[in-house]
C-alpha cells in the first residue's frame, strides 16, 4: 500500500485560507480542495469517528465528545478507549489487505487500546498531593520515553486552557516526525489542534488570529516538506469549521427552574446530580443531548426547548434517526443551536455557588464542554498558584471565569455556511465540490492503495 499521512488541522475552512496562510494557499493551487459536509454533531470525537470507519454516529456509538452513561448514572467526556468506537477501522480494513500495513495515530482521539500499532496521546499524571503533571501515553510504551527525551516532556498545559499555544502542536508534528523515521508507519494521523483556541476564542476574525494561522502555516510546511520527502500520499483535512457566535443558551439552568435538577450542596457549593434530575443537559458545543430520566415530564421538556430562542432543532429518538445520530447513548431529545448560538453546561444561578471545578481547567468533572477554559480571570492570581505549585504547597488552579459570553466562535451544528465548512486537500479529483462525512472513508481508501489520481468521487 501507498505510505500515507493524514493531517487533521482542527477548525480549518476556506474562510481562514489566504495571505496569513502562504504556504497552504499555494500548495492548494496545486492541489485539489474539497468541502466537507459536516458530521452531526461536527465535534472531534464524532467527525474523526466517521472519517476512520466510513459510518456515522449512530453506527460508531460516538454521538459527541461525552454523552451520559445509563449503568453508573454519570456524565463523562473525553473517553480514550477505542474500543468505545464501533466499526471497523481504517488501518483495520488495511491489514486484512497486506499484513505488512502499520498505522501511527499521533494524537487522533479514541487512541489507547486499539489495534494500531503506535499511537501517542494526551495522558497526565495525577499525583497523591492533587498536582496534576504534564505527560502523554503511547504504544509502545517505550516510545513515550525516545520522545520526551528528545523533544522534552509532552506541554500538556500548552494543549488546551488559557495557555494553549503553538508549542503543543509543534511537538505533536515533531513527534509524528521523530516516530515516523523510527517506524516507518504505511498510514500516518496527525492531529494539529492549534486554530481551535484562537477561533472559539475570537471566532474567525483575521485580523485578530493572524498570527495563530502563520504559525500553523508554518507547520503544515514543515510536516508536507518532510511526508514529500517520504514519498508519502498526503491528505490534509478538518473536522469542523468554527462560525461566529454571540449567544450562550444555558439549558440547565432553565431546566432548573422548572424543577427538573436535582442539585447537591456540598460545602456551600452546588452540584448537579445527573441521575436523580428528571431531565438534564450534557452541552456539546452547538448540539446538546438532553436526557430525560422521568418520562411523565418528556412533553414539557420538549414544550419548554422548542420554545427557548436559538435552538434550532428539537429530535427526539425517532426524528434523529435522519441525521444519522439515533444510538443508545444519544440523548431523549438532541437539540441544535441555530447559527448565532451555543450551549453552555452551567446549571448554577449563583455564581458564588458554583461547583470548585467551575473555575478549573477540568475536562473530566465538568458535565458539559466549557470552552471558557480557555479564558484566564487573573493572571496575577495565576502567579501566585504557580509560586504555591512551586514552593511544594497544595494549591487550586482557580482562574478560570465564568462568562459564557467570552466565547466568539463555535461548532458542532450542520447546515452552516459554505466558508465555515471543514475541508479536504488531497491530489484527487472530485466530481462536486463537496463530500459526505462517510465519504472520507473512501478518499483514504483511495490514497493507501494509489487510486487518488485516477479515481473520482
Amino acid at each position: 500500500m501507498n505510505k500515507t499521512v493524514v493531517i487533521d488541522v482542527v477548525g480549518l475552512s476556506s474562510s481562514l485560507i489566504g495571505e496569513h496562510t502562504p504556504f497552504l494557499k499555494g500548495y492548494i493551487a496545486r492541489k485539489n480542495m474539497v468541502n466537507i459536509q459536516p458530521v452531526l454533531p461536527a465535534v472531534t470525537t464524532s467527525a474523526q469517528s466517521t472519517y476512520l470507519t466510513g459510518k456515522w454516529p449512530s453506527a460508531t456509538g460516538i454521538v459527541g465528545n461525552g454523552w451520559y452513561d445509563h449503568a453508573d448514572c454519570e456524565i463523562k467526556f473525553w473517553k480514550q478507549s477505542n474500543k468505545l468506537v464501533g466499526g471497523e477501522k481504517i488501518w483495520e480494513k488495511a491489514k486484512k489487505e497486506d499484513p505488512s500495513f502499520t498505522c501511527a495515530k499521533m494524537f487522533w482521539w479514541y487512541n489507547m487500546y486499539s489495534t494500531a500499532d503506535y499511537a501517542v496521546t494526551p495522558r497526565p499524571n495525577y499525583l497523591a498531593d492533587g498536582r496534576k503533571m504534564p505527560d502523554c501515553y503511547s504504544q509502545p510504551a517505550e516510545l513515550r520515553d525516545i520522545l520526551q527525551e528528545k523533544l522534552g516532556t509532552f506541554p500538556l498545559f500548552q494543549f488546551w486552557g488559557p495557555g494553549a499555544n503553538i508549542k503543543s502542536t509543534q511537538w505533536i508534528a515533531d513527534a509524528s516526525i521523530l516516530t515516523d523515521e523510527l517506524y516507518d508507519p504505511t498510514l500516518t494521523l496527525i492531529y494539529l489542534p492549534h486554530l481551535d483556541y484562537c477561533l472559539q476564542k475570537f471566532g474567525p476574525d483575521l485580523s485578530l488570529i493572524h498570527k495563530e494561522l502563520n504559525e500553523i502555516d508554518e507547520v503544515i510546511k514543515k510536516l508536507v516538506m518532510f511526508y514529500e520527502g517520504r514519498g508519502a500520499g498526503i491528505v490534509i483535512l478538518s473536522e469542523y469549521g468554527i462560525s461566529p457566535v454571540h449567544n450562550p443558551i444555558h439549558i440547565n439552568r432553565i431546566f432548573r427552574k422548572k424543577d427538573m435538577l436535582n442539585i447537591r450542596i456540598e460545602r456551600g457549593l452546588e452540584l448537579l446530580d445527573a441521575g436523580a434530575s428528571k431531565a438534564f443537559v450534557v452541552a456539546d458545543h452547538q448540539i446538546a443531548h438532553v436526557y430525560v430520566n422521568d418520562k411523565s415530564v418528556e412533553d414539557e421538556v420538549r414544550a419548554l426547548l422548542e420554545k427557548v430562542p436559538g435552538i434550532e432543532l428539537v429530535l427526539n429518538k425517532e426524528e434523529q434517526k435522519p441525521y444519522h445520530i439515533d444510538h443508545e447513548r444519544s440523548g431523549d431529545f438532541v437539540i441544535m443551536a441555530d447559527k448565532d448560538s451555543w450551549f453552555t453546561y452551567y446549571f448554577w444561578q449563583d455564581d458564588a455557588k458554583a461547583p470548585d471545578f467551575a473555575r478549573c481547567v477540568d475536562i473530566h468533572k465538568k458535565p458539559g464542554y466549557d470552552p471558557v477554559e480557555m479564558f484566564m480571570s487573573s493572571k496575577l492570581r495565576a502567579g501566585y498558584k504557580l509560586l504555591k505549585k512551586k514552593a511544594g504547597f497544595r494549591y487550586v488552579m482557580d482562574v478560570i471565569p465564568l462568562d459564557a459570553a467570552l466565547i466568539k466562535g463555535s461548532h458542532g451544528r450542520i447546515g452552516v455556511e459554505k466558508e465555515y465548512q471543514p475541508v479536504l486537500i488531497s491530489d484527487m479529483q472530485f466530481g462536486s465540490d463537496e463530500l459526505a462525512p462517510t465519504e472520507i472513508f473512501d478518499v483514504l481508501w483511495s490514497v493507501l492503495k494509489y487510486e487518488a489520481k485516477e479515481q473520482a468521487l
